[in-house]
């Protein structure tokens, strides 16, 4: 009888691999619940730091009502979905997304010469970083011992993170005026001295977070090669075409930065990629691509406003800068006639 009862039992059991299919997919789940966390502190550090930059300017009060007034609600909804893009999409075409976005930021950091970089990179990164946390975590926990219960551990505390960040912004959003007057709230005060550093601090753990997501997005497309030519047919055109469109695009968006554009652009670059895919990639890649779209989409109707926000700022201190320049003489001929007219004598 018991015999026959474990028979019977292990006919409704799955199979091995299926119980591996699903194993694989709760570390997915994880992994990509652990991306969507980082996504929601970096948005919420980013736009605690924007409403600090509006309401310290009496001239951006309007901008910082219109950060004030944002849904609290939707940032569990932008978690959730975000959670379920980036466990469906493939290892590889995140890979590609993560070193797409650190060949676009260091073209416009070595673009901009001088200083942090614009609110608008750190904004525009997003679904990036979620890819970058998600190939991470795929590369450094493959193989492990008990990698399910690892990354359970690593969501626990990217859970934990993200909630003492949304109870920040949402503290800061509401009350920090009133207790700023009244002096006696230690996270408002430490922010009233320490906001200008957010930038700094945001972008100095984006550089770590990207240089190892680069390491592992590289190790992971490199093990589907079987040989180093079948490695050379891949990466060469798609890094000779993704430079020059990334070059062109930055371009592109400085001679006309309309909130069109940003959408334009997206687009642009996932259809190359998509055609790329095409040609040296797999049918899964292709499918994984316009997953991608909707995710960049998504992160980018998530943080309209504030784009909108960065975009003017970025535009008024580009003409403040124009207006600041000393003037230089058109022609060095006519530099010299006028010096030369001067020092004759009447």
């Amino acid at each position: 009888m018991p015999a026959g009862l474990l028979a019977s039992l292990g006919a409704w059991l799955p199979a091995g691999p299926s119980l591996a299919w699903a194993a694989g997919l709760v570390d997915s789940f994880l992994q990509g619940l652990v991306g969507a966390c980082g996504v929601a502190v970096l948005f919420s550090l980013a736009k605690l730091h924007l409403y600090l930059q509006c309401l310290n300017d009496p001239e951006r009060q309007a901008e910082a009502a219109s950060v004030r007034g944002q849904w609290a609600l939707l940032d569990g909804l932008h978690v959730a979905v975000l959670t379920g893009l980036l466990t469906v999409v493939g290892d590889r075409v995140a890979a590609l997304v993560v070193l797409e976005f650190s060949l676009r930021a260091l073209s416009a950091l070595l673009s901009r010469r001088q200083g942090p970089p614009g609110g608008q990179l750190l904004l525009l990164c997003q679904y990036s970083l979620g890819c970058g946390l998600s190939c991470s975590l795929g590369y450094l926990q493959a193989g492990a011992p008990r990698r399910t219960w690892n990354l359970l551990l690593a969501a626990g505390l990217a859970a934990l993170l993200t909630r003492y960040a949304w109870r920040l912004a949402r503290h800061v959003l509401a009350m920090y005026e009133l207790h700023c007057q009244g002096r006696y709230c230690g996270a408002c005060l430490f922010l009233l001295a320490a906001w200008p550093g957010i930038p700094r601090l945001l972008c100095n753990a984006l550089a770590v977070t990207f240089l190892v997501a680069d390491l592992a997005a590289v190790a992971l497309i490199n093990r589907d090669f079987l040989t180093t030519s079948e490695a050379i047919r891949f990466w060469t055109p798609l890094t000779i075409c993704y430079t020059l469109l990334v070059i062109y695009m930055q371009e592109e968006q400085r001679q006309n930065p309309r909130e069109q554009m940003v959408y334009q652009t997206v687009f642009v670059r996932m259809g190359g990629l998509l055609v790329l895919l095409m040609t040296v990639g797999r049918w899964t890649d292709i499918l994984n691509v316009l997953i991608s779209l909707t995710g960049e989409v998504w992160c980018l109707l998530r943080t309209g406003a504030l784009l909108e926000i960065c975009r003017k700022q970025d535009f008024s201190q580009r003409l403040s800068h124009l207006a600041s320049a000393p003037r230089r003489p058109i022609n060095q001929h006519e530099d010299h006639l006028s010096k030369a007219s001067a020092a004759a004598p009447s």
